[in-house]
């Protein structure tokens, strides 16, 4: 077995894509690879094959290298409930909650479940590779640390740096990291690549001799900017790209924590869709179709929806004849009331929904988490997706189910069928459900959905070939001792 560890000079310097497209490059190969990031943290969640609950980002991953899902590719997940909060997910189950100084001191036992899953993980697959989380320049963050160069230390495994080109201070990035690494960790790193670069390379080869004379280390490639590429982000929220004029219009509140936001990436790309995102402070987007989204906290979003007037506007938009569509949480808030009598996502307590459907939520322990695929029933289409929440509903709107998934009842449609909600995420992944949705919604003309799985496919093998490209393969494949 060979691990390789993927770390940033930056978060957001293309960790995520780097290891997809080395996972995608090495399974074309016919390499038995498998993905792993020891901790991470983020809102946007999958539910692996085991049963358990990992970032989007990892389930990206497992998908470049053809390989089931599973949590042990992602230990410890921190899903951030406020400013200073976050709930533990450990090797794909509920922890418990905890803020900052708390975790800090929680994180021998993390090491554990860390070294306990890559071990476990590298006994089933040939190679494993690791991303890193944020930086490890970040100083602050070193005690105890199972993120970056402490997982390395673990793990013994050869590292590579990856820096953004396109955000500027390239050069300082890497050698400002190298900087204020110890001499050991330093020596872990094998080389540089550089991400996102536009324009002629030979324009950039005096920076990059300059470099390998600087550190003493090689520059194993330029990666360049893939315009037009959209996969599963970890964190970062993107806007609606290219679309018809006379598209349907598509607002989404932008939630402090909101869950899940890949849920819109099928809409972003549907040509016949402009998605905008509500923000803080800036004026309501007009408006044929409002979706509510998932949220990690469910109380204090809606809370935070009702101080911006939001609420107010949606009210609105359904006097004029508009739709509303809500997921998991935002299903949840369609309600007329949302109990946490435990505290699982803030303070206990409980709140008035907005009582446009006839249902209660009360959060109980034991989060469900599953794969799932039934029928959109109101017409009859297949759908496929997942779940993942803690909340049980109830109330007359359930007798007017939306969906049937593996034999049973889920959602629930308003008496006149402006309203609908749903548990289910990814619900736009599939192009005829999508289709059937939007049509509901009031999109008309001959623009079909995409067929966002093969999308996937279609963009990890994009990153697969510029591996191939751009990158000093043979230098790779040694460090991979695939030589």
């Amino acid at each position: 077995m060979t691990t390789l560890m993927i770390q940033g000079t930056t978060s957001d310097a293309g960790k995520t894509l780097v290891v997809a497209a080395l996972c995608r490059w090495l399974a074309r190969r016919g390499v038995g690879v498998a993905p792993f990031k020891p901790q991470n943290m983020a809102l946007n969640s999958a539910v692996s094959e085991d049963g358990g609950e990992v970032g989007r980002s990892t389930a990206l991953q497992a998908l470049a290298a053809g390989v089931p899902l599973h949590s042990d590719m992602n230990p410890v997940l921190l899903k951030p409930q406020t400013d200073r909060g976050a709930q533990v997910i450990l090797r794909g189950r509920v922890h418990g909650n905890m803020d900052a100084l708390d975790y800090h001191a929680f994180k021998a036992t993390a090491r554990e479940a860390v070294r306990d899953a890559w071990t476990a993980l590298s006994a089933r697959h040939e190679v494993v590779i690791a991303e890193g989380a944020g930086s490890p320049a970040e100083i602050n963050l070193r005690a105890n640390d199972i993120a970056n160069m402490g997982f390395a230390e673990l793990a013994d495994c050869p590292v590579i740096l990856v820096a953004d080109i396109d955000r500027g201070g390239v050069f300082a990035q890497i050698v400002g990291t190298l900087e204020v690494l110890p001499p050991q960790e330093q020596a872990r790193i094998q080389g540089f690549v550089i991400n996102r670069f536009r324009g002629d390379p030979a324009l950039l080869q005096s920076g990059l001799d300059w470099l390998v004379q600087r550190t003493g280390k090689p520059v194993l490639g330029v990666l360049p900017y893939l315009h037009g590429l959209m996969l599963d982000a970890e964190d970062a929220v993107a806007s609606g790209g290219e679309h018809q004029a006379g598209a349907l219009k598509v607002t989404v509140p932008l939630l402090p924590r909101m869950s899940n936001h890949n849920d819109f990436d099928p809409l972003r790309l549907h040509p016949g869709v402009a998605l905008r995102f509500a923000e803080m402070g800036r004026p309501w987007p007009a408006a044929d179709l409002v979706i509510l989204p998932g949220s990690k906290a469910t109380r204090a979003d809606l809370a935070f929806l009702r101080e911006q007037g939001w609420h107010r506007e949606i009210e609105r938009h359904l006097r004029y004849g508009g739709k509303v569509l809500g997921l998991c949480g935002g299903f949840q808030m369609l309600g007329e009331r949302i109990e946490d009598p435990r505290g699982l996502e803030g303070d206990p307590g409980g709140d008035d929904g907005l009582g446009w459907l006839a249902l209660r939520t009360t959060l109980v322990p034991g989060k469900q988490l599953r794969n799932v695929s039934g029928t959109l029933l109101p017409d009859g289409v297949p759908i496929h997706g997942y779940e993942i929440h803690n909340g049980v509903s109830e109330g007359p709107a359930l007798d007017r189910p939306l969906l049937r998934l593996d034999g049973r009842d889920d959602g629930a449609l308003s008496d006149d069928d402006r309203i609908r909600g749903t548990y289910l995420h990814g619900l736009f992944d599939d192009p005829g459900a999508t289709d059937a949705l939007l049509r509901w919604a009031g999109l008309t003309g001959t623009s079909a959905a995409i067929d966002y799985d093969a999308h996937r496919q279609h963009d990890l093998n994009r990153l697969a070939d510029a591996i191939d490209q751009h990158l000093d393969t043979d230098a790779l494949l040694a460090l991979l001792n695939l030589t």
